[in-house]
């Protein structure tokens, strides 16, 4: 086993219940327990719990804290008010993604969810970067991550926390709040398309709490889940993954997170080459389906009239749709919704078509 592997603290819960544990950006990680379809469509019907304590945090303070902010993100922090979250990116001086991010406004200070991948390389370019007023440290290592997703999803967790989080909607948090004696920050956000939450608290309560959320939800179908269902939910409602959608070589234009991009927000790094690639786009990312019987994998080439367009980046059989779904980049002036393409799977050209993301539609997301 490499020796610069990490265990996250559920580590030997995953070992009892898991034959199938993979380095995955550094930790040993799950990729399914029962069954990647079984947990996905669990996830659809009632619900399913994750480990997601590879995810990296970083606390920024100070009384420039947002004005540091402002500058290395895309999206408008100025938006964002005490208990709200905001989905954004940090791009580098050519507009590169460096990382997508989430960003927490607590009453002091703010808080950074980066991708586990990205945690030394985000940590050291923000540092890099720092104004005065500002200062970062990398929590990280003190702060595990559970996330709890699903339609049954608020049902179980209410039933362990004594206050009322009818009232939490989409993308807001509430700080300190107590869940079997420990304290937490519960937070309506997550990564597959259904109501659900996400729980970032202490090392120390991290196997109190899964546990009796698993206990607690048996009842309701929770179950389990690991990795790989946690890819296939993300994909079937079009969201990105680093790494395979969006890396430094991508903008966020170019990556359809325009609607992020406040380009009238005032300076920010990247702002002036994102404007410039904004204004000559020539490829972006799209969404399709598979017509014939197949499933599209990163890196399998796209043709459209006889001629390479571009490669999947994200691909996988949809167990919602029982059907193959992939995104990739190509050339703006073949990617409009409805036109027909193919994908080279293993050297056999099969029939797609270009459609309108998300490919799920009924999820309890707005429940």
């Amino acid at each position: 086993m490499d020796n610069n592997v990490e265990k996250t603290s559920l580590y030997n819960w995953h070992r009892e219940n898991s034959n199938n544990i993979v380095s995955f950006s550094g930790f040993l990680l799950p990729v399914y327990y029962s069954g990647i379809v079984d947990e996905h469509l669990s996830v659809r019907r009632s619900a399913g719990l994750f480990d997601v304590s590879h995810m990296g945090e970083f606390i920024i303070s100070g009384k420039a804290a947002d004005k540091f902010l402002q500058l290395v993100t895309v999206n408008d922090v100025s938006k964002l008010r005490k208990g709200q979250a905001q989905y954004t990116a940090i791009c580098d001086d050519n507009g590169g993604i460096i990382d997508d991010i989430i960003i927490y406004k607590k009453e002091h200070t703010f808080m950074m969810v980066v991708n586990a991948s990205n945690i030394d390389k985000n940590f050291q370019w923000l540092k890099s970067v720092i104004i005065d007023g500002a200062e970062i440290d990398d929590i990280s290592q003190n702060c595990d991550m559970i996330a709890i997703q699903g339609p049954a999803s608020r049902k179980i967790l209410q039933s362990n926390i004594n206050e009322d989080i009818s009232s939490l909607i989409f993308y807001h948090f509430i700080d300190k709040i107590d869940i079997l004696g420990h304290e937490i920050l519960l937070s309506r956000t997550g990564y597959s398309g259904e109501l659900g939450y996400e729980i970032y608290c202490s090392p120390d309560a991290t196997n109190d709490i899964w546990r009796a959320l698993i206990e607690s939800g048996r009842r309701d179908g929770l179950v389990a889940a690991g990795l790989g269902c946690r890819d296939t939910l993300r994909l079937e409602m079009n969201y990105l993954l680093y790494g395979n959608d969006i890396n430094q070589k991508i903008n966020p234009i170019e990556a359809g997170l325009s609607w992020i991009t406040k380009l009238n927000k005032g300076h920010f790094i990247g702002k002036n080459k994102i404007i410039e690639k904004n204004n000559s786009v020539s490829k972006c990312l799209f969404s399709f389906i598979m017509v014939d019987k197949a499933i599209p994998r990163a890196g399998y080439s796209i043709i459209y009239n006889g001629e390479v367009v571009g490669n999947v980046t994200s691909g996988t059989m949809s167990p919602s749709l029982n059907q193959g779904i992939g995104m990739g980049y190509i050339d703006i002036s073949c990617n409009a919704i409805g036109n027909k393409i193919n994908i080279d799977v293993r050297g056999k050209l099969k029939e797609a078509q270009i459609v309108k993301p998300p490919f799920y539609k009924n999820g309890s997301l707005n429940s």
